[in-house]
C-alpha cells in the first residue's frame, strides 16, 4: 500500500483498496496505523465529477521524516545531504578530502553524518553511504584502494554509534538505482561513475546484478592496452589511469592548445570503449549512462566511446546502444543513497 501511495497521488481509500486488491476495511486500517506511525496525511478531496460528497485524499508523508544520504566518490571531498522521503535535497555540506586516507578519512564520515542528524528537524529513517570499491550485502568495504580500506565494517561501525538503520553500498550501484528509479534508466543498462576512481553499475532485465563476489561492474582495474601509468592497485595500465578524473585533470593541465584537449577526452572516451564493447555485447545492453564532470564527460568523450562502442560490436545487434549523460547531476548518489534507504526501510521504490 506505501507502495502504491508513493508513487501515484491523488487516491482515495476506495482507490488503494481498488489498486491493491485490499479490501476497503483492511486499507482503512491500514491507513489508520500509518497516520499514527506518520507516513501518511489526508489531503483535500479527490476529484469528482459524480454526485456525492468527494472522499479524502491520502497521501504518502514525504516531509514527515528525513534520510541523510553520503557520496563518498568525489576526488577532492566527501558530499552529504539532508533529503525528505522523495529525495529532495534539503541541506547539502561538503567537507574537504585534501588526500586523507585510512581511518582519517573514516573521521570525515562520522565529520558529515554528525553535522546533518544536528541539522534534522524531523525523525531521521536512517543513513544511506555510497562508497568506492568493492562492498558487500553487509556495508564491510571489502577494497577501496583510494581511500585506503580494507575490509572496513563501515555499516555496523556508524549504525552502532549513531544508533540509526544504516545502509553501505558501491556508489555505482548506488547511483545506477537512482538512475533506474529517478532518470529514466533502461532496463539493460550500465551506468560508468567516473570520479576519484571509475566504477560501474548494470542492471539486466530490470534487475541489478551485484556478482558472486560483490565485484560486478568493477571495471576501473581492468586493464586495457599493452602499457599504462602505474595504478593505485599495483597494476600497469588499469583503466581508471586512463579514465579517472584526477588522471584526466592532470593531462589536461599539460595540453596547451584545445585541439590537444579534445585530444586528451577522446583518448579517454575511446579506451572507456575498449572496456565497455565487450559487456555490452555479452549483455546485449541498450544504454550507457555517464555519471561524473560534466565539462570533462559531455563532449569528445562521449563521441569517442560511441564511435568505439560501434565500431566494436556487431551494428545489427549493438548499434541503436544508446550513450549518455545521466540527467540526475552530481547528487546521483546522494538519490540512490535515499532510494536504498527507502526500499530497505518501507519497502518503497
Amino acid at each position: 500500500m506505501l507502495q502504491t501511495l508513493y508513487s501515484t497521488t491523488g487516491l482515495s481509500r476506495a482507490d488503494v483498496a481498488r489498486e491493491t486488491g485490499l479490501t476497503r476495511v483492511t486499507v482503512s486500517d491500514l491507513v489508520a496505523d500509518l497516520i499514527d506511525d506518520g507516513l501518511i496525511v489526508e489531503g483535500g478531496p479527490t476529484k469528482r465529477t459524480g454526485p456525492g460528497k468527494p472522499a479524502t485524499v491520502i497521501e504518502f508523508a514525504s516531509s514527515s521524516f528525513g534520510i541523510i544520504g553520503i557520496d563518498l566518490s568525489g576526488h577532492s571531498l566527501f558530499r552529504g545531504a539532508l533529503m525528505d522521503l522523495s529525495g529532495t535535497v534539503l541541506l547539502r555540506v561538503e567537507v574537504p578530502l585534501r588526500g586523507r586516507t585510512g581511518t582519517e578519512a573514516l573521521a570525515l564520515v562520522d565529520e558529515l553524518v554528525d553535522q546533518l542528524i544536528s541539522a534534522a528537524e524531523v525523525p531521521l529513517l536512517g543513513i544511506g553511504v555510497g562508497s568506492p570499491g568493492i562492498v558487500d550485502l553487509a556495508g564491510v568495504v571489502l577494497a577501496a584502494p583510494n581511500l585506503g580500506w580494507s575490509d572496513v565494517p563501515v555499516q555496523a561501525d556508524l549504525a552502532t554509534r549513531v544508533g540509526l538503520p544504516v545502509v553501505v553500498a558501491n556508489d555505482a550501484n548506488m547511483a545506477t538505482l537512482a538512475e533506474h528509479s529517478f532518470g529514466g534508466g533502461a532496463s539493460d543498462m550500465i551506468l560508468v561513475k567516473i570520479g576519484h576512481g571509475v566504477g560501474s553499475g548494470l542492471v539486466v532485465g530490470g534487475t541489478a546484478i551485484y556478482g558472486s563476489e560483490f565485484a560486478a561492474g568493477e571495471i576501473g582495474h581492468v586493464v586495457v592496452g599493452d602499457d599504462g601509468a602505474r595504478c593505485v592497485c599495483g597494476k600497469d595500465g588499469c583503466l581508471e589511469t586512463r579514465l579517472a578524473t584526477p588522471r584526466l585533470d592532470a593531462a589536461l593541465a599539460e595540453t596547451a592548445a584545445p585541439a590537444e584537449h579534445d585530444a586528451v577526452l577522446a583518448d579517454a572516451g575511446r579506451w572507456l570503449g575498449v572496456a565497455l564493447a565487450p559487456v555490452v555485447g555479452a549483455l546485449n545492453l541498450t544504454e550507457v549512462v555517464l555519471s561524473g564532470p560534466v565539462q570533462l564527460l559531455d563532449g569528445p568523450l562521449v563521441e569517442a566511446l560511441t564511435d568505439t562502442l560501434r565500431a566494436r560490436t556487431m551494428a545489427e545487434f549493438h548499434g541503436a546502444v544508446g550513450v549518455r549523460m545521466t540527467s540526475l547531476g552530481e547528487d546521483i548518489v546522494l538519490r540512490g543513497a535515499a532510494a536504498m534507504t527507502l526500499s530497505r526501510e518501507l519497502g518503497v521504490s
